[in-house]
């Protein structure tokens, strides 16, 4: 979270979203839901994903060991899928900070069909 301005409590927010949307993804492989996480959640999610070890750990302990795949920035939209995603974490028993899910996102599903962020 270096590269943002965030004191350590948005941080700790941003992260927590961006794990709940990544386990939440994991928990929902394969079902081609459309998941996809608001812009602000994304920042959370790319640090995470960019700490490789500890990514491919959190993949082994949660999803099996199958990697779940970043593609970044295929197609943007507006169509819903944001708030949709929010809801399905809630649905999971996730807290969801529903003030950074509010705008759309710049990626999701990055790649329609295939398991990826």
């Amino acid at each position: 979270m270096r590269d943002y301005p965030y004191d350590s409590v948005m941080a700790e927010r941003v992260l927590g979203q961006g794990y709940a949307y990544l386990l939440t993804a994991m928990n929902h492989r394969g079902e081609s839901l459309g998941l996809a996480p608001s812009k602000i959640v994304d920042v959370g999610v790319h640090t995470i994903i960019l700490d490789t070890v500890a990514y491919a750990e959190l993949c082994d302990q949660y999803n099996d060991g199958h990697f779940l795949h970043h593609i970044p920035l295929v197609e943007s939209k507006n169509d819903g899928s944001v708030m949709k995603t929010a809801h399905r974490i809630a649905a999971d028993g996730w807290e969801v900070d529903l003030s950074l899910w509010a705008d759309a996102p710049d990626c999701g599903p990055c790649h329609p069909g295939n398991d990826s962020h």
